[in-house]
């Protein structure tokens, strides 16, 4: 029989499902994430280069970032929910602060992204300093995520 937890009115799957989706998401989200700083050391090559890059690779990048956002979302999402529906609070690891930390910094990534122009040339700087500061939370976040789906192995 399988297993079920009630969250709310809410019916969902044991939280191995949970773990898997969230495994996978995260994996994505570091493809996408070494996706998009290939494509931007491209952009910034050219850049610095004074050629222009190839027509495909700036909507490329902005796509790619568009879908680590939509994996960090559900990674958001299916942290609250799982943390809740077993615990019924959040907040019983460092988890809760390296997964907010990395939504936090996608968010200013992405924000940063669509500042950048001639005008403001501080954008780009906090653009891929945003970025490699990602690279340390994506760290962090596994590495206390490990620790998280410790707890929850019977």
């Amino acid at each position: 029989m399988k297993r079920f937890f009630s969250f709310g009115l809410v019916n969902l799957p044991s939280f191995i499902w949970l773990w898997k989706i969230a495994a996978w998401s995260l994996g994505f989200a570091i493809v996408a994430y070494l996706l998009l700083a290939v494509s931007g050391g491209w952009i910034f090559a050219k850049r610095q280069q004074c050629q222009p890059c190839a027509f495909w690779l700036r909507p490329l990048h902005v796509i790619v970032g568009g879908v680590m956002i939509a994996l960090i979302l559900l990674l958001l999402g299916i942290g609250i929910v799982g943390t809740l529906g077993h615990f019924g609070s959040l907040g019983h690891s460092w988890h809760l602060l390296a997964g907010l930390t990395v939504v936090s910094l996608t968010f200013l990534s992405a924000w940063s992204a669509m500042q950048i122009s001639l005008m403001r040339p501080w954008a780009r700087l906090l653009h891929v300093s945003t970025n490699l500061l990602l690279f340390i939370g994506f760290l962090w976040v596994s590495l206390t995520g490990w620790d998280v789906v410790q707890k929850y192995l019977p």
